[in-house]
């Protein structure tokens, strides 16, 4: 029976991606910086670790209670929406350390053990920003677009020992509280300065809008996919909208 570990897996797309493979009758390592119970459902294939991405002692403890995994899920991210001219640069870093470096901390944990085996697939969840050009998005864009360049480098590096390396591009998914975290960070004046306040309260009326969005299942379905892959795709878009960006990219 094959495991896998999914980090960010106490709401949204990692929880829902834990129960599908699950579902599936696979051994799930859920982590998340700070386990609670009823999260997930009890189950002797499911296990909850604890694993903060930008705590590298709890990566550690994590993988070695963990034990060999045959996929790794880098799902944990932070959101950023806001005009860059307000976002102060602490938080530029924060979005970084877990968007970012967090995925290449615990990617770095987990290779050794793929390289041993022969075998294995890292799927970093990046965003479907990354297929277009979009306003109130720098910063987290950035962060998810250095993952997705990453990525595309690690598969070649793990090519000659059987591993492979996915990225996953979920839409705007309006079921999750990932978007209302988004806009909760700082005041409305740090994060929207007065002369983009007009600027701003379009852009997020046309996106509340939009008529295409992702759900939960569709990003749990890809990953999935992506884990199973053996064509060398390196890019899958998650949800009717991120699939519609990448057919126009």
């Amino acid at each position: 029976m094959k495991t896998v570990l999914i980090t960010g897996t106490s709401s949204g797309y990692g929880r829902e991606t834990a129960l599908y493979f699950h579902e599936q009758g696979w051994n799930v390592i859920a982590t998340m910086r700070t386990p609670r119970a009823g999260i997930l459902p009890e189950s002797d294939r499911i296990r909850v670790l604890e694993l903060d991405v930008t705590r590298p002692e709890t990566i550690t403890a994590a993988l070695e209670a963990a034990g060999p995994v045959d996929v790794l899920v880098n799902n944990a991210g932070v959101p950023s929406i806001g005009v860059f001219e307000g976002t102060p640069m602490a938080r530029v870093r924060e979005v970084f350390e877990t968007n970012t470096f967090g995925v290449m901390a615990v990617t770095q944990a987990v290779l050794p053990g793929f390289r041993e085996r022969g075998s294995g697939v890292v799927v970093n969840v990046t965003s479907s920003v990354v297929l277009g050009h979009m306003p109130l998005t720098a910063v987290y864009k950035a962060s998810k677009t250095a993952v997705e360049g990453f990525t595309a480098s690690l598969a070649l590096e793990l090519e000659p020992f059987g591993v492979r390396a996915r990225t996953v591009e979920p839409g705007a998914c309006f079921t999750t509280n990932f978007g209302a975290r988004a806009t909760s960070d700082g005041s409305p004046e740090e994060l929207v300065p007065a002369p983009y306040a007009e600027f701003t309260k379009k852009v997020l009326a046309d996106f509340a809008n939009q008529d295409l969005y992702t759900t939960e299942r569709d990003v749990a379905e890809t990953v999935w996919r992506a884990a199973h892959d053996t064509t060398g795709r390196l890019r899958f878009p998650a949800g009717a909208d991120a699939v519609r960006l990448a057919e126009a990219k």
